[in-house]
């Protein structure tokens, strides 16, 4: 049975009913109790727990050291294009958006890591808009090999994949994939799915069953907060999460919390969520999964990210550029989202340092394990 047959068979009206009249009681249980428990996850989520953020954030940042010491991961999206066949009203790259277009060539890939690569990365997330044509499995299987020659760690985030397709950049290099459902209410999900391959809910919600059997290390998950009621599709996260880690307990898995920014031609969201729910995201997750890898972009401001530090974060993005090619040439114009964290990687290293916390350049590598 896939994922989109277990989210089909639950009763959201239920979910949310309990969610939204979780008592205090069950909070407290949930701090303390097993985990794994997605009852006890969805009381964290729940507004009750707002009052419990203190003790919630003592548990997530122990729970955290014990498991990942005080190691901060650090990546950088390397975005290849900004063509895109879709229409998304909260993105910069949907179609309709007058931005000039560009794919970048081999030599200007060569460009980018070679400005990349000094600031200290060795742990790269390539990114995409969604094309197939133009950018398809023929352009990323002619460029990974170009970008794992340069950096250990290699993780895409582009247009869902088939099965076999995936295989074929596995033995390219690829080490992740990154495929966020933006949200989990179908209803939503359409209206702001407009045009193009990306209408097809199901299809992107039952990616990670075909990106897991292709041997793909690592597995991110991620909806866009403020689509919809971020507690509702943040609990819905964590059933698929739940279904990926029994089903395909090989692979690592991962989950990033964006919250909605602002873009050209892009929207306001319908749910605000508020510093304040953000730091519930993450000790709520962080106390359901101990192991599960939280990653936070340079969406947010430095101070915000800078605090959220000891919390339940493993990986940030660092001295971010949204548009293809804007590490050799800055182009505003082609951003995707608005950055707030502008700072360079090496000023944010200095601050993890300042903090107690060790800034590593690299993820996993396939090396690492060894062949029987």
């Amino acid at each position: 049975m896939s994922f989109f047959d277990t989210l089909s068979g639950l009763s959201r009206e239920q979910l949310r009913m309990a969610l939204y009249s979780t008592t205090a009681a069950q909070v407290e249980a949930a701090i303390e109790g097993e985990q794994g428990n997605l009852d006890h996850l969805l009381a964290m989520l729940s507004p009750a727990a707002e009052e419990y953020l203190e003790p919630m954030a003592q548990r997530a940042a122990a729970l955290t050291r014990q498991r990942f010491g005080h190691n901060i991961g650090l990546y950088l999206p390397l975005y290849l294009s900004n063509l895109c066949a879709n229409e998304c009203d909260y993105c910069g790259f949907t179609m309709s958006n007058k931005l000039k277009r560009k794919v970048l060539s081999h030599d200007e890939l060569a460009a980018e890591m070679a400005v990349i690569k000094p600031q200290g990365f060795d742990s790269i997330l390539l990114v995409s808009g969604e094309h197939e044509t133009k950018v398809g499995i023929d352009y990323f299987a002619d460029i990974l090999p170009l970008v794992k020659a340069e950096f250990s760690h290699v993780a895409m985030e582009v247009q869902p994949l088939s099965s076999e397709h995936y295989g074929i950049l596995v033995e390219k290099g690829l080490d992740a994939v990154m495929l966020y459902q933006e949200t989990y209410d179908p209803e939503t999900y359409r209206r702001h799915h407009l045009r193009g391959n990306k209408q097809d809910y199901g299809y992107r919600l039952e990616s990670p069953e075909r990106i897991a059997p292709a041997g793909v290390d690592k597995i991110g998950l991620g909806v866009l907060l403020g689509l919809d009621d971020w507690r509702m599709d943040a609990l819905l996260m964590g059933y698929h999460l739940d279904y990926l880690e029994r089903r395909f307990w090989r692979s690592r898995y991962s989950i990033s919390l964006p919250r909605l920014r602002p873009c050209v031609g892009g929207i306001t969201p319908k749910v605000q969520l508020t510093d304040k729910g953000l730091v519930q995201l993450i000790c709520a997750f962080r106390l359901f999964n101990e192991q599960l890898e939280i990653s936070l972009s340079t969406r947010e401001t430095p101070s915000l990210r800078d605090n959220l530090l000891g919390l339940g974060i493993t990986q940030m993005s660092a001295g971010s550029r949204t548009e293809p090619g804007g590490y050799v040439n800055p182009a505003a114009q082609l951003d995707q989202f608005e950055i707030s964290d502008e700072r360079s990687a090496a000023e944010v290293a200095s601050v993890l340092r300042s903090r107690g916390f060790t800034p590593v350049w690299k993820d996993w590598e396939a090396g690492w394990i060894g062949t029987n």
